[in-house]
């Protein structure tokens, strides 16, 4: 056995050894809880280890995080100050191997071990698989392998010739060199990688079916983020009022979009995830980045727009998200239907499947890592039983209700399918952890 390969004994199983799962391990282990946890790759880290060997990380070279470092670590271990404002992938993996070093988390992680099935046990017990066939049963299950890794890809009439990729198989633009590059989608990703681009091909052209609102990181010299949490934070502005003002701040900033091409969406900003970047809207008034509407065909080298346009394309690389699979949990046990519901009590456990649990299994606004601290504690809270889960029925209403207030709020798309308002929803979480003394 080697020597962080964890003990045949433990209560609790997790599986992943990234940011969620390193958090709820933490966790645990404060709450005197044993646990082993199962990660496919060689390291922790998940998507944040660039070139990861688990064969699952959409992280590129260039790639920076997206919220500004005040906000993004665990509380009880922040972010060290002389770190940028935007952390890159390889310092924000740093962060998690300290993380997991100083709380001890690493000796009880079995690495290069994928679990392929988890089986529910007449006792309630579940029944954990590994690849190498071994199996071992525990009293709960927490699953943490992420949901940025089962690409989703669009379907066009026609066939192109030339080379399609998604966008997390794209590591830097040295391959396309030269070369009429079309991204599909207005994401972060998607304005990221067109950026990348433009330092070595010889076109680059964004397609969007909708548009999307385009955010400055900074706004006067400051993280836009930090904008936000003083809103809501310091001056106490309801969530709806701070996003209505941060809209106007935003459009003061950067003016209309529409002016570049862009195209604005006709439902309001705090409706959708706006799209993070400082560069986009220059690059395309410098003509380095071109904006074009949704594909309506391909056709061998050339591809054709909703605006009749056509134009010869070298490549195609598709940010068109991800689908929320789990290939190691049976679907009548647990399974995510994009748009619709998310059979979770308070994001986290199903209501009918008791000792089964999902840590980072949410989208919101911001980041998810102090996100995914506040989860992982209610999960350790629930094992040790401070906090007693209600009955069945009053959990499917909470989930109806989450389901009823994400329609009123967030777009009826597959993206926000696992969205949540990060504020409102952590208050919840700590709710219930006040009320548990935990």
């Amino acid at each position: 056995m080697s020597e962080s390969q964890p003990g045949a004994t433990a209560d609790i199983c997790i599986i992943g050894a990234g940011s969620s799962g390193v958090a709820v391990g933490k966790a645990l282990r404060d709450n005197g809880l044993t646990f082993d946890c199962f990660e496919k790759g060689s390291n922790v880290g998940g998507m944040w280890r660039y070139l990861n060997d688990n064969g699952l990380s959409c992280a590129y070279k260039s790639l920076h995080i997206d919220t500004s470092r005040n906000n993004l670590g665990y509380p009880d271990f922040p972010i060290p100050d002389d770190k940028p404002d935007f952390l890159a992938h390889h310092e924000l993996l740093g962060y998690l191997e300290a993380y997991a070093d100083h709380f001890d988390v690493r000796r009880s992680i079995q690495f290069n071990t994928e679990v392929t099935s988890v089986e529910k046990l007449g006792n309630g017990h579940w029944r954990v698989t590994m690849d190498d066939g071994t199996a071992r049963d525990y009293r709960a299950v927490v699953v943490a392998n992420g949901h940025l890794w089962d690409a989703r890809w669009p379907s066009f009439p026609g066939t192109f010739t030339g080379a399609a990729l998604h966008s997390s198989e794209y590591r830097t633009a040295q391959p396309f060199d030269d070369k009429n590059v079309l991204v599909v989608g207005i994401g972060n990703s998607a304005v990221d990688i067109a950026v990348d681009l433009c330092k070595r091909a010889k076109s680059v052209t964004l397609s969007t079916r909708t548009g999307a609102y385009v955010m400055p990181k900074y706004m006067m010299g400051i993280p836009i983020d930090r904008w936000s949490a003083f809103f809501s934070r310091k001056l106490k502005f309801p969530t709806l009022l701070t996003r209505m003002v941060m809209a106007r701040l935003i459009y003061f900033a950067v003016g209309d979009q529409r002016r570049f091409g862009v195209p604005r969406p006709k439902h309001p900003m705090w409706r959708e995830h706006a799209t993070l970047s400082q560069e986009l809207l220059p690059f395309v008034g410098h003509g380095w980045i071109r904006i074009k509407p949704n594909v309506t065909k391909l056709d061998g080298s050339e591809i054709e727009f909703a605006d009749g346009s056509r134009a010869p394309f070298d490549a195609v690389i598709y940010a068109t998200g991800y689908r929320t699979t789990f290939p190691f949990l049976a679907p009548e046990l647990f399974s995510v239907t994009e748009g619709e519901t998310v059979d979770l009590y308070r994001r986290m456990t199903p209501p009918t499947q008791p000792g089964l649990f999902f840590a980072g299994l949410v989208q919101p606004i911001g980041a998810t890592i102090p996100l995914v601290e506040v989860q992982a504690r209610w999960i350790a809270a629930t094992l040790k039983g401070n906090i007693a889960l209600p009955s069945v029925t009053e959990m499917a209403r909470e989930v109806a209700q989450h389901h009823e207030r994400k329609q009123r709020t967030w777009l009826n798309s597959a993206r926000y399918t696992l969205e949540v308002d990060a504020r409102s929803y952590t208050a919840a979480l700590r709710r219930d952890l006040v009320r548990a003394g935990a």
